[in-house]
């Protein structure tokens, strides 16, 4: 996603509407919002057929929230711009030589109309069933990481005029260090679990 497409993309979330939800008959590009498991609730809105077959990525509410995720990608420590996504993590370019970084860069919005607490939790999950948890990270040191805020009527994560609002990816990154196997054992889903629940809602990523 280039520099522009973010900013244009922030520009249009920051309309005061709500997402219209539209149904969908095939989902093959993009970032893809799978069925709910258990009382995860994910909906996809606001999205084309269109939009998504030129590279849009979908919204789905977990819980009361609305999140997108803006990019997921393989991450190198030793690239100048995502050395920054990495910042603090302990011995970070000294991976095994079966192991890579990768992050998913997520966007939030409450339009629930009352404070909502967005995600804390995360899990990663390979074709295999094999889970990855999350490398934590300290938002002290690392201005690009996720952590569960509480936002209030149409508060946007991250917000603008922040290092990660006003970033390349414009999301704020949930870190995990994963096998190179994950390339063989394609789709990853990002499993996310709301606030006070034990079933995850599921979405699968690009790599």
């Amino acid at each position: 996603m280039t520099s522009l497409t973010v900013r244009l993309s922030r520009v249009l979330k920051l309309a005061d509407l709500k997402l219209p939800k539209r149904p969908r008959a095939v989902l093959a590009l993009g970032v893809l919002a799978l069925a709910v498991a258990g009382c995860g609730r994910t909906t996809l809105t606001g999205v084309t057929q269109d939009q998504l077959s030129a590279g849009a990525e979908p919204y789905f509410n977990v819980g009361p929230v609305t999140y997108q995720v803006q990019i997921s990608r393989a991450l190198n420590p030793f690239d100048s711009e995502d050395v920054q996504y990495l910042a603090g993590v302990k011995g970070a370019q000294n991976l095994a030589p079966n192991q890579l970084w990768y992050g998913v860069f997520l966007w939030a919005k409450n339009q629930s109309g009352k404070l909502q607490r967005s995600v804390s939790r995360f899990e990663l999950e390979d074709s295999s069933g094999r889970i990855y948890q999350p490398t934590p990270l300290n938002p002290s040191i690392n201005p690009y990481a996720w952590t569960s805020q509480v936002l209030s009527q149409n508060e946007i994560q991250p917000a603008l005029d922040t290092t990660a609002g006003d970033g390349p990816t414009g999301g704020e990154v949930i870190l995990f260090k994963v096998d190179q196997s994950i390339y063989s054992n394609r789709p990853l889903t990002l499993l996310i679990f709301a606030p006070g629940s034990t079933k995850p809602s599921r979405v699968s990523l690009d790599l």
